[in-house]
């Protein structure tokens, strides 16, 4: 792993931090192995929430219509954002719907019409699912002293948990 050194932008005063990178060799490394699963966990899950936004039904419909759409507009940027910090690397990001469903733990959402509360149920496994995916990151980051994964890993956990506690308050 080689770390950019820090340097000083004088023009803005600013210091700019050093940021690791791997070198173009390096493919199978823990660090981009755990992001990669990730990456496959939160595209199912972005699919998921698009599909349920798509067919949801019911009283509910308006206000779920309208979270899973926010939820799957975060996710589609989260994906850009591991599979960019996949490159940064020095690695590729994984794609193609048959090898990211492979890699993933979250299952697919059965199509056609469910119940909103079926909806809701499905996601909450996939967004803990992808919680501990983001932990897996983090553990391998750590391990790695790859402290810019780390932040993102902790960050998207972060967002996941608090999906979570949005999406169980609604079965309540």
């Amino acid at each position: 792993m080689q770390t950019s050194m820090a340097r000083f932008n004088h023009d803005t005063k600013e210091e700019l931090m050093a940021t690791k990178t791997i070198s173009q060799g390096v493919a199978a490394d823990p660090v981009v192995t755990a992001l990669n699963k990730l990456l496959a966990d939160s595209y199912s899950l972005m699919a998921d929430t698009h599909l349920a936004h798509w067919n949801v039904e019911g009283s509910d419909f308006f206000q779920l219509h309208t979270a899973f759409q926010s939820q799957y507009e975060e996710l589609f940027e989260a994906v850009d954002e591991i599979a960019e910090r996949i490159r940064a690397l020095g690695s590729y990001a994984e794609g193609g719907l048959g090898r990211l469903a492979k890699l993933s733990d979250v299952a697919p959402l059965p199509g056609g019409r469910l119940p909103a509360k079926d909806f809701v149920a499905h996601l909450i496994e996939g967004h803990e699912k992808a919680a501990a995916s983001c932990k897996g990151v983090e553990n391998a980051a750590q391990e790695a002293d790859d402290l810019e994964t780390q932040d993102l890993a902790i960050k998207r956990r972060q967002t996941h948990q608090k999906t979570l506690w949005m999406l169980n308050s609604f079965l309540k």
